[in-house]
């Protein structure tokens, strides 16, 4: 596996938001996967690894796709979000917005097209993803902390076997349970079931399921689709027929290992992968 190529930044050095200790759960934090100069676009993506909101399963649903993406010349932040029992909405939401904000406030630092900061999540992290690109302000410019004043709304979003709905008969039980407690008033699903929250300023979207996910029901995906068409939001979808949940990138899967060429072709078709000009 890839070694990272920075320490892990903590999202908030004096502490997150609601923090309710000091431990490593506490402490929501980006690590730094970047391209070879000579093969870096400027784009990046922060990615949300999956693990049902009571995990982070930074490994195959992290690493792994930094790896894949460092080889065609995009940065990868993978977040590690805080997570239940210690933490339910709205921290993994807080914490996804800081990471998209703080890798705006210093895309000039790592020689980073502002404007090409896009989020990938996978599962339950493709939930969070997909709240990043639906319940976002424009940065509030009274804020004291000069990273809170940039805008957290991601450019684009690539969506994996995502939770989208927290309303049955399609919700994954697990994820809302986690993420909201066991009796969720009925207002903060609906508030929180992100095919209801797209709008015409949603970025455009690539997604990704199987039809035989079990874990997650590919009416998820549909869901999100048929919401980013409704408000004419650029979209791509690949339902595969077969495979299992939380396959990552499935680089060694006979069939689903095509999707990450499919993810390729599609940021390359919106202008994500067009060399940034090195400053001289």
């Amino acid at each position: 596996m890839i070694q990272a190529t920075a320490t892990p930044m903590l999202l908030w050095p004096d502490g997150a938001p609601g923090a309710i200790g000091d431990e490593d759960a506490d402490k929501p934090r980006l690590t730094a996967y970047l391209p070879d100069p000579a093969k870096a676009t400027g784009t990046s993506v922060v990615v949300c690894p999956g693990g049902g909101y009571c995990n982070v399963c930074v490994g195959h649903e992290g690493e792994a796709v930094a790896e894949w993406f460092r080889d065609i010349g995009v940065a990868v932040f993978v977040l590690r979000y805080r997570t239940a029992p210690q933490y339910q909405h709205p921290a993994p939401l807080l914490d996804a917005q800081r990471a998209v904000r703080t890798v705006r406030a210093r895309s000039a630092e790592w020689e980073l097209d502002p404007d090409r900061i896009g989020v990938m999540g996978f599962s339950a992290g493709g939930h969070l993803a997909s709240t990043a690109g639906t319940l976002f302000d424009d940065g509030p410019t009274t804020a004291t902390d000069s990273i809170d004043r940039e805008n957290p709304r991601p450019d684009f979003m690539i969506l994996a076997y995502p939770v989208i709905t927290l309303k049955p008969p399609h919700a994954h039980a697990g994820s809302r349970g986690n993420l909201l407690g066991e009796s969720p008033d009925d207002e903060l699903i609906e508030q929180l079931s992100t095919e209801l929250r797209v709008t015409d300023r949603t970025p455009p979207t690539f997604l990704m399921h199987t039809n035989a996910d079990t874990g997650v029901p590919s009416e998820n995906s549909v869901l999100f689709y048929l919401a980013l068409r409704k408000a004419g939001v650029p979209a791509e979808m690949h339902i595969y027929a077969d495979g299992p949940h939380g396959v990552g990138m499935a680089l060694d899967h006979p069939i689903l290992r095509n999707w990450p060429e499919q993810l390729r072709l599609w940021m390359g078709s919106i202008g994500l992968l067009q060399r940034r000009p090195r400053a001289t």
